[in-house]
């Protein structure tokens, strides 16, 4: 069992049901999966390229990457319906709370002035979704192979009633969001 999991499981649960006031364990949100999305825009049409980001994926979430394609053509942002658009990874269970260990304790804090994850970024259900603007914070990446800096979309989809009950989950995971007042 990996270390956030064992967190959440002995000490996190307890603690949420506590907070909330819920009857058992299983009404507590928890993480069902984490969402990695990597668009490639105009470089989707090199098969070169696309294999450097499909690697670079695989490192960083441990499994192979699925290449997308656009559903249909659009003239203006010059897109044809099945060409490839970009990459995308579903991480769930063990994988899954790796991949949150390796972001909250190493990856974030590498960015370059960073002061905290927005606490906007939940939807109506409950689910965080914020970017990353360069892949090379994991460490997994080798700086030195890179040719270009890509962008990163995560989505992390909870079970919970609603985004206060999110947050603090996310909280509790050690996720460090703004907090108001401080600069």
């Amino acid at each position: 069992m990996t270390r956030i999991k064992e967190l959440y499981i002995n000490k996190i649960v307890p603690e949420l049901k506590e907070q909330f006031e819920l009857k058992n364990k299983y009404m507590v949100p928890h993480v069902e999966k984490i969402i990695l999305n990597m668009g490639l825009g105009v470089d989707g049409t090199d098969n070169k390229i696309i294999k450097i980001c499909e690697e670079d994926l695989a490192k960083i979430t441990g499994q192979k990457p699925v290449i997308t394609k656009f559903r249909k053509s659009i003239s203006n942002f010059k897109t044809r319906k099945g060409s490839q658009a970009g990459l995308k990874v579903t991480l769930r269970k063990g994988k899954m709370y790796e991949f949150i260990d390796r972001l909250v304790n190493i990856a974030l804090p590498r960015i370059k002035d960073f002061r905290g994850l927005s606490d906007k970024g939940f939807d109506k259900f409950g689910n965080y979704s914020f970017g990353i603007k360069e892949h090379i914070i994991f460490p997994e990446v080798n700086f030195d192979k890179v040719d270009k800096i890509r962008g990163l979309d995560i989505s992390i989809v909870i079970k919970s009633i609603n985004a206060e009950q999110s947050l603090q989950l996310l909280r509790k995971l050690n996720f460090p969001f703004k907090t108001k007042g401080v600069n």
